[in-house]
This record gives structure tokens, sequence and C-alpha cells, in this order.
């Protein structure tokens, strides 16, 4: 049974920096694509960054310079490093597994924790 867990969310202000985590278990981490996606209030699910198993990233442009995406196969752990954070990054964020079974796409994810950006 897959298994993602997040931690490291919180209230910050304007300016400041969090890093979320995400442990997997149930899965051989090493051959998934990780991702955090976030959703705000009243908004659609968004990809937020993207990693490779080979560790090719990927980002939003709204988050490109400010948040780092990074992965620990031997912890079984994706990270993601939020830098001057701003109100507009306020959203629960879920971790995401992906692995391509053929052309098709198998999903897990996380339970989500929440970030608020606030003064």
């Amino acid at each position: 049974q897959v298994q993602l867990v997040e931690s490291g969310g919180g209230l910050v202000q304007p300016g400041g920096s969090l890093r979320l985590s995400c442990t997997a278990s149930g899965i051989i981490f090493s051959r998934y694509g990780m991702g955090w996606y976030r959703q705000a209030p009243g908004k659609q699910r968004e990809l937020v960054a993207a990693i490779t198993s080979g560790g090719t990233t990927n980002y939003a442009d709204s988050v490109k310079g400010r948040f780092t995406i990074s992965r620990d196969n031997a912890k079984n752990t994706v990270y993601l490093q939020m830098n001057s954070l701003k109100p507009e990054d306020t959203a629960v964020y879920y971790c995401n597994a992906r692995i391509w079974l053929g052309t098709t796409a198998s999903d897990d994810w996380g339970q989500g924790t929440q970030v608020t950006v606030s003064s």
C-alpha cells in the first residue's frame, strides 16, 4: 500500500521560508517521479514543482527562482524548499508520486499540508 506523508507546512510571514517534506512507503521510490502540487480555496490544483527519477526538475513559472525541489532516494523523501514566500503561495500543498505504466500514468497522493503566508 502506497503511503505519502507530508510535513513542514505552517504559518509564515511574507518573505519567509518553509521546507516541506514528503516521505514515501510502499513503493520503489527511486523509480517514481515526484511532485508537489497546491490548491488554493476556489482554485484548481496546480503543479508547483516536479522531479523525475533521474533528477530532472520542472517548476511552475510563478515559483521559479524561489522554490527548489530535491529528493533523497536513500530516505524515500522529496523536499520542497520555499523561499521568498508570498501571500499568493497560500494553499494546501500535496505530494504526488507518479510512475508510467506504458502510456498510462499511475498517481498516488499525500493528504496535504497547509501553507499560509500572512503577516
